[in-house]
């Protein structure tokens, strides 16, 4: 099943040693901004075709890879922050 694949079992070339298509969509998803509650998860319900669970899943492995760092810096530190904000309050 494709939805229970992680990140680096894609199966995308990754010939630069960078991010496969993947990984970039889930950053892609996270830069844009959204109109209301449900879009998000809508899109990735059917542009991603996974499933908001695992999305958050995937998306968060993701913040600790370098090769996400170096691809979009912004929206990874921006989420690691987020990240950070939301263990310190546990």
């Amino acid at each position: 099943m494709t939805e229970e694949r992680t990140a680096g079992e894609q199966g995308t070339a990754r010939g630069d040693g960078g991010l496969g298509e993947r990984e970039r969509a889930l950053l892609a998803v996270e830069r844009r901004s959204w109109p209301g509650p449900g879009a998000k998860e809508r899109a990735v319900r059917e542009g991603l075709g996974l499933s908001p669970t695992r999305y958050y899943q995937l998306l968060n492995a993701l913040l600790d890879d370098p090769r996400a760092l170096a691809h979009d810096p912004v929206t990874v530190n921006r989420l690691r922050r987020v990240r950070e904000e939301k263990q310190r309050r546990r």
